[in-house]
């Protein structure tokens, strides 16, 4: 499920939109169906009162009477009823400010037509006597509100559904995290034996004269690299602590590191381009690990030859160090450039693809910066950027 995370999305996506389309075409045919029921009962109101012109005597008060109950049953439709010059006459469903004067409600009314007329054409009433009268009218409140009622249901749907996304990713990462810290703990424990064991190897072999003591040194550095590693996994889960550094010996260090314990074929240059003075709050070992890290993938897609080339800077405005990481290596598919931080993603047969993860994990939640790539290029390389707020 997780691998086909994007594919869930899509689909979960079209299965709102098609509740949408469907929750509004349903609509529709129910809003169709009420101004239907709306014309008819204005249209019977109109013939009513055409009808009533040529009566007299009972007839004439049963048709009144009749006429009455269908007004009163209108409570919903705004109408106005005026003569053939636009003139109103009488209007009903219509709130008129009672601040008015009788002019100004007869102007009000009157942009009233002006707007019903836009959506209908006026029902008209022929007397018998060539008097002609016609009915103006509007959707009532319920057909309005009722064609609101889809993006009602979409808006409400769509906010379920991010409150529902935020707190399944809330959930996950926070399981993800405890499972990272707790793996990345055991790690540092296991490692504590052999380590320990080593370091008592080196103390007897500087007992015997004959060995050579540039090797011990050697193994010391890489004592000394094991007990850091450790102590770098035992952290994580915790939170690091940041002093104002300057990056240059941070990211020398790493660099010193690497390039005398790979392939002789790989170039490492560092370009240093930024004042002395400038200080990042970091956690030494945590950001070593990051160039480590960074070196290491660029040594393996450059299949141990090649060149990386280091370069740090300042942003235009001089708030944000810039460190590239670029090298001469296969390069990163763009249908996979997104990929490359997340967890278990790997090229390689071996590893479990959490380096990248770790890395971007270290830059951004630790630290504040930003990770991406900046540019690949398939056969030419891959440019790493990090981006890193100074100490004002």
């Amino acid at each position: 499920m997780y691998s086909n995370r994007t594919t869930l999305k899509v689909l979960v996506v079209v299965t709102g939109l098609v509740i949408g389309v469907i929750s509004i075409i349903y609509t529709e045919l129910l809003v169709g169906e009420l101004r239907q029921r709306e014309y008819d009962q204005i249209d019977f109101f109109a013939k009513v009162q055409a009808k009533m012109a040529t009566m007299s005597g009972q007839d004439n008060a049963d048709v009144t009477f009749l006429l009455m109950e269908v007004i009163k049953g209108n409570d919903l439709i705004p109408v106005i009823l005026a003569d053939e010059h636009q003139n109103p006459i009488s209007s009903k469903n219509i709130e008129i400010p009672k601040r008015f004067s009788q002019e100004e409600q007869l102007a009000f009314l009157r942009k009233q037509i002006i707007e019903m007329e836009k959506d209908y054409k006026p029902i008209k009433i022929d007397f018998s006597n060539g008097e002609e009268q016609y009915i103006y009218y509007a959707d009532s409140h319920l057909v309005k509100n009722l064609r609101y009622a889809p993006l009602v249901q979409i808006s409400l749907f769509g906010i379920l559904a991010i409150a529902a996304y935020l707190v399944f990713s809330t959930s996950r990462r926070a399981e993800q995290n405890q499972v990272w810290a707790g793996l990345a703990k055991e790690t540092a424990h296991q490692l504590g034996t052999p380590i320990s064991s080593l370091v008592a190897w080196i103390e007897y072999f500087k007992t015997d004269d004959d060995f050579d003591h540039s090797i011990i040194e050697e193994l010391e550095k890489d004592v000394h690299r094991l007990e850091m590693i450790t102590a770098r996994f035992s952290n994580i889960g915790s939170e690091p602590v940041l002093k104002p550094k300057n990056l240059e010996p941070s990211v020398r260090g790493a660099v010193d590191y690497m390039s005398k314990r790979i392939s002789n074929k790989v170039k490492m240059s560092v370009e240093y381009d930024i004042d002395s003075q400038v200080q990042i709050n970091i956690s030494r070992p945590l950001f070593e690990w990051v160039i480590e890290n960074l070196c290491r993938n660029a040594v393996d897609a450059m299949n141990g030859v090649g060149s990386i080339d280091i370069k740090m800077s300042l942003t235009q405005h001089k708030n944000t160090a810039v460190i590239d990481v670029k090298d001469s290596g296969k390069g990163i598919p763009k249908n996979k450039i997104k990929k490359v931080f997340s967890p278990g993603f790997t090229t390689k047969k071996r590893g479990w693809g959490l380096g990248l993860t770790l890395v971007k994990r270290i830059v951004e939640e630790y630290h504040g910066g930003k990770i991406f790539i900046l540019e690949s290029i398939p056969g030419e390389g891959t440019t790493f950027r990090i981006m890193m707020p100074i100490v004002v």
